[in-house]
């Protein structure tokens, strides 16, 4: 009960942003280039996702599970020279990270995948798989229905963002946000347009490189 009370005071400490870090990473791609902001409030995120960077970790990785409205990921290392139609997702360095659950998941976040909680019931990171928020423009009246189901309540700034700039907040309080993009939006459009298998996985390879600024 302790456990939940924090996360959802941290949660309200997280306003109608997504974090106030000042550490930035490029994520190049095809379509052009993203800039995201890594949170310092998520320090064992920014720390693993810095040091993969500079090992040269995500280079020539695919986003590999592309969600129109919902989300673009990748990070997983089996996708690196995959062969067409493979099914991917699985892959990671060999650990989970600890969660730091907390900003909500306004479009353009950036946040950890992980496991279930069926077999991840501390809802454990993936050590290196990240998805870029995609979202749609929510209702007050969907929101309304997160509340009632997650036992919180957003703020009228958190609403009024996913009023207007939208977002995926049935994610909310269960996977750790730790950064957003701040240029490059577009990007991210363009990359969930693009064709799919039923895996959704995108026809067309859309390969990554990532490097610190």
């Amino acid at each position: 009960m302790r456990i939940v009370l924090f996360l959802c005071f941290v949660f309200m400490l997280s306003l109608n942003s997504c974090g106030d870090g000042k550490t930035y990473a490029t994520i190049e791609t095809e379509f052009g280039n993203m800039k995201v902001e890594l949170y310092n409030s998520t320090p064992i995120h920014q720390k693993n996702f810095i040091d993969l960077v500079n090992d040269g970790f995500y280079d020539d990785l695919l986003f590999h599970r592309i969600i129109s409205g919902f989300m673009v990921q990748g990070g997983d290392p089996n996708s690196r020279n995959a062969a067409p139609g493979v099914g991917l997702g699985s892959g990671g360095p060999g650990y989970t990270l600890e969660a730091e659950i907390g900003a909500p998941h306004f479009k353009g976040c950036l946040a950890a995948a992980r496991q279930s909680d069926g077999v991840n019931p501390e809802k454990r990171s993936s050590g290196s798989q990240f998805y870029i928020v995609h979202g749609q423009v929510q209702r007050d009246g969907s929101l309304d229905q997160i509340e009632a189901r997650k036992g919180f309540k957003y703020n009228e700034a958190q609403r009024e963002k996913y009023r207007t700039l939208g977002g995926t907040p049935m994610l909310d309080l269960d996977y750790t946000v730790f950064g957003e993009v701040v240029e490059g939006m577009d990007v991210v459009d363009k990359i969930a347009a693009v064709q799919k298998d039923n895996k959704d996985r995108p026809l067309k390879d859309v390969k990554m490189k990532i490097r610190m600024n």
